[in-house]
């Protein structure tokens, strides 16, 4: 009964390494980088959205919680956030693995993952670019009222992961005991919906901070009982925890909900769209 308590700590715990690594970088950045080196950081940016398709196709969300914290500091751009939320599968390539589904098969939903994410992630950044972008990584320091100078390196990274993470921790307990009270069957069922809503629904799913989602999106594809167009629409918008630590980390909100909104719909139109060719 007390299982969603537990899923919840457990998936928190899975996130620290990553967590701490980031801030570590960023507390590297803050005290080691001169004005050269930062200049050469930012003009390598435009190939951002390349590497973080490429990383946001290893499996689980520890990549995305990266990015958010990275993208918060002005590390990455928009574009390159943008495409590691779309290439993350949370939850999805292991259980596929666990339930033996065709190499090729696999293959081809992680890679054409990848690819929208990439070529998503490139039209954002050519067309959109950042008001607040003259802000650097120091900014990260100033809003947190961290001591870095005095702590050093380690310590600090260590107090910024563990305030991140009883962040993530609450908002994985609030979230498991919403699904464990509406129960996953209800999911699924909303998720068998046989007309056009249903790829507006998977996203919606999708887009919830929480393993449950990939798992369920998975395990009915693989069941045969959603399509993959569905599978996809679900599956691109499923950034894991990402999206908590975006708006945990990023101070302005309506940045947050364009990419939010900007997710969810690239996810009902490629599922719309591979469904369409596929039937072709």
């Amino acid at each position: 009964m007390l299982d969603w308590i537990l899923d919840g700590v457990v998936d928190t715990l899975k996130l620290l390494p990553y967590l701490w690594i980031t801030f570590l970088i960023l507390e590297f950045l803050e005290h080691k980088l001169t004005k050269k080196n930062e200049s050469v950081l930012r003009k390598s940016q435009k190939f951002g959205p390349l590497l973080g398709g490429l990383l946001g196709a290893l499996p689980q969300c520890g990549f995305s919680t990266m990015a958010s914290s990275l993208f918060s500091s002005r590390v990455i751009t928009t574009g390159t956030l943008i495409a590691v939320f779309l290439a993350t599968s949370d939850e999805m390539l292991p259980i596929m693995i666990s339930e033996k589904a065709p190499a090729l098969e696999m293959l081809f939903i992680v890679a054409f993952k990848v690819f929208v994410g990439i070529v998503v992630g490139f039209i954002v950044d050519f067309l959109y670019h950042r008001k607040d972008k003259k802000q650097d990584i120091h900014h990260l320091c100033e809003k947190e009222h961290c001591e870095c100078e005095e702590e050093g390196i380690l310590l600090s990274s260590i107090k910024h992961t563990f305030k991140i993470a009883f962040f993530i921790l609450a908002a994985n307990l609030i979230l498991n005991y919403i699904i464990f009270i509406v129960g996953e069957d209800t999911f699924r069922e909303v998720l068998l919906q046989k007309n056009v809503l249903h790829y507006f629904i998977a996203s919606f799913v999708g887009l919830i901070p929480n393993c449950a989602s990939s798992v369920i999106m998975t395990e009915l594809y693989l069941s045969r009982l959603i399509t993959i167009g569905t599978l996809m629409s679900g599956l691109l918008t499923g950034s894991g925890v990402g999206i908590l630590v975006l708006w945990k980390a990023n101070e302005n909100k309506g940045e947050n909900a364009t990419i939010l909104f900007l997710i969810y719909f690239v996810g009902v139109f490629v599922g719309i769209l591979v469904d369409l060719f596929l039937s072709i």
